[in-house]
């Protein structure tokens, strides 16, 4: 297989001619080129849609009250709905589809840190909060509210990088105390989520913020992730059942969609997955066209090299070359150009996404917002590709060869 007799031929060969070697290579490493800068882009487009999630829990709902439209039961419309307790209660053990939840009180306060103050988003939640709105502390910067801070009521917060910047600058908060509304608040943790822009924000214990806000009754929203919701029929029949539930507890009608308001991540995740499984299958039709279109092109030269070669497979047999000798020659050759050209399509195809994602990280990785992010592919899509042209490098080299090598020596050197 390595012999340099061999290979110094599939040199002379290639040399002698530049431009079907030329032509061989461009149709192979055009095609694997093409499918991973499509590949590439099908992924940027849904990473940087996906992005826009942010860290929170796509199978996430938010729920609060609101105002009745219509009459029901003797009632009139325009009620106020207040979410409280029984609506915790109802939604933990009758809809089983729940994961975790988490009620929400919040109000804005003045915070004040020695010389500095700002206004603040103070909300009051439950520890798992963290599961369902993608809060996270890094290590060494303190922790999130737990149990005991709940059942204790304490005066703690949790502070996001915004406040930590306007108040502490370079100092460590986690242990320092701020003044809020005039009550201070001992900082527990520093914490990264998806906060948009320059909010500044805090989360505090939930029963605290109840106290201090509600006056110890009512909750200002609910937030639950739900579990076994795998398609939008699903989703929707959830919700059916949730206002269904809802509606008997508070005494309004059923089809009122406007008494309860319902933020349905999930619903928004499935609508862009759904989007995104069709782009996926566009993108691989199409790449897969356009690597059969390499395979043709390679089929058609490998075909008529074999044919301007007869008279050389002719001449090689009558001076005692073995069939074999002759069709491992054809095959490393094939081999040789498929692998090298296939190899520049894929270096060039991955220098380009990532050269085009470098940009567009330098351009604009500090926006809130974006539709197109790390257009990248995986290098094993890329090497089983290169490899698909290779083994069609060598059938397409095959085939022609081993029928050309059937004909007799005299009849092959006649030939033109």
């Amino acid at each position: 297989m390595f012999e340099i007799d061999n290979w110094t031929e599939i040199f002379h060969t290639i040399k002698k001619n530049k431009l079907r070697t030329f032509l061989t290579g461009f149709s192979v490493a055009w095609g694997i080129f093409m499918l991973i800068i499509l590949l590439a882009s099908g992924n940027g487009l849904r990473n940087g849609v996906m992005s826009n999630f942010g860290d929170r829990a796509v199978n996430g709902i938010e729920m609060w009250g609101r105002r009745t439209s219509m009459p029901y039961k003797g009632y009139p419309d325009s009620r106020n709905i207040e979410l409280d307790q029984k609506d915790f209660d109802l939604i933990k053990s009758q809809m089983s589809e729940v994961e975790h939840i988490s009620a929400n009180v919040s109000s804005n306060v003045k915070i004040s840190y020695e010389t500095e103050s700002n206004d603040c988003d103070f909300q009051g939640v439950y520890p798992v909060h963290t599961e369902i709105n993608g809060v996270s502390i890094k290590d060494g910067q303190g922790r999130f509210i737990n149990d005991i801070d709940m059942k204790e009521r304490r005066k703690v917060v949790v502070i996001n990088q915004r406040v930590k910047e306007v108040l502490f600058k370079n100092e460590n908060p986690v242990g320092k105390i701020i003044m809020a509304n005039g009550l201070g608040f001992k900082v527990i943790g520093v914490y990264k989520g998806s906060d948009w822009g320059n909010e500044v924000r805090g989360y505090i214990p939930f029963t605290t913020a109840q106290q201090l806000f509600k006056q110890g009754w009512g909750f200002g929203s609910l937030h639950f992730t739900v579990k076994g919701l795998k398609t939008k029929e699903d989703n929707e029949l959830f919700e059916q059942n949730l206002r269904k539930e809802l509606a008997a507890l508070h005494q309004f009608d059923p089809k009122d969609e406007r008494a309860i308001g319902i933020w349905n991540r999930l619903e928004d995740y499935l609508q862009t997955m759904g989007i995104f499984n069709g782009i996926t299958w566009f993108v691989l039709f199409v790449g897969i066209g356009t690597l059969v279109a390499g395979i043709i092109g390679v089929g058609n030269i490998m075909l008529i090299t074999v044919r301007e070669r007869t008279k050389e497979f002719g001449i090689r047999k009558a001076l005692g070359a073995k069939p074999s000798s002759i069709l491992k020659l054809i095959l490393m050759e094939s081999i040789f150009i498929t692998s090298i050209f296939g190899y520049v399509g894929m270096v060039m195809g991955i220098t380009l996404s990532e050269l085009v994602n470098s940009m567009m990280e330098s351009a604009g990785g500090n926006e809130e917002m974006t539709i197109f992010k790390d257009p990248t592919v995986s290098i094993d899509i890329a090497l089983g590709a290169v490899l698909i042209l290779i083994i069609s490098g060598v059938l397409a080299g095959y085939f022609p060869a081993r029928r050309a090598l059937k004909i007799t020596a005299i009849e092959a050197m006649r030939a033109e």
